[in-house]
């Protein structure tokens, strides 16, 4: 009689496991009958410089809700076809105390991975995110930040990595009580605060204020490849002089 309640017991688990491998959304299943938007969420993915993690980093509107991760088996599948995709939970971190998000993944192989959220009533997604955790890993480097701090408008430039393939630069400064105050893109390997002109894509809210002599900043930077893996990232702590 026991092993009888045994084999049934047994039989139900995996009829269960059964069903829930059967259930398992792609997002290209999660996207029907809903209005969809491409390339319109920022992200990024990079090593961790501490952890075999990665950090996949992405920029959340004020409205954005619903926030999910989605990726791959491995980086040879079509990137470009949903179903491929499957949703996968993972830690969710602010950054920047929140102008910022990030999913804490652990990927054992290198693989596609895209952010969705929803706001107003549409899903948006961003580009495919290629994870080369493993053959490309992420630069930290000090020491290719320079600034010329002798105005409230410092000038920063910085050198490139070994990478050659970093098209666009992310370029973030911060307080001393890790706010962000202006995050910005250019292509070329400099950004003066808070001049415009090479910005190509800017992510700050409002008009940011001048930076006051003899508070303490950072300088955050980001050399991104076409395919939003993070080639580099350097940092600078300064003071305006003026």
């Amino acid at each position: 009689m026991c092993r009888y309640y045994f084999l049934l017991i047994t039989a139900l688990i995996v009829s269960c496991s059964n069903d829930a491998l059967d259930i398992e959304e792609t997002l290209q299943d999660s996207l029907t009958s809903k209005k969809v938007i491409i390339d319109n969420v920022i992200a990024c993915a990079a090593n961790n410089e501490n952890d075999e993690l990665v950090s996949v980093f992405f920029y959340p509107r004020s409205g954005a809700s619903n926030i999910r991760y989605y990726e791959t088996l491995n980086a040879t599948v079509d990137k470009d076809d949903f179903k491929n995709y499957t949703q996968v939970e993972f830690p969710l971190i602010d950054v920047f105390n929140g102008y910022l998000k990030k999913f804490e993944v652990s990927a054992e192989t290198e693989k596609w991975v895209i952010v969705a959220f929803d706001e107003m009533g549409e899903t948006h997604l961003s580009n495919p995110i290629r994870l080369k955790h493993k053959t490309k890993p992420t630069e930290f480097l000090s020491q290719i930040i320079t600034a010329n701090l002798t105005t409230n408008m410092p000038l920063f430039s910085w050198q490139e990595g070994k990478y050659l393939d970093t098209a666009i630069y992310f370029q973030v400064i911060s307080d001393n009580q890790n706010n962000l105050i202006s995050g910005t893109y250019t292509y070329e390997t400099e950004f003066q605060y808070y001049q415009l002109d090479n910005v190509v894509l800017n992510i700050t809210k409002g008009t940011p204020p001048a930076l006051q002599s003899g508070d303490k900043h950072y300088f955050t930077l980001m050399g991104v490849s076409e395919d939003n893996w993070v080639n580099l990232f350097s940092e600078l702590s300064f003071e305006v002089l003026e």
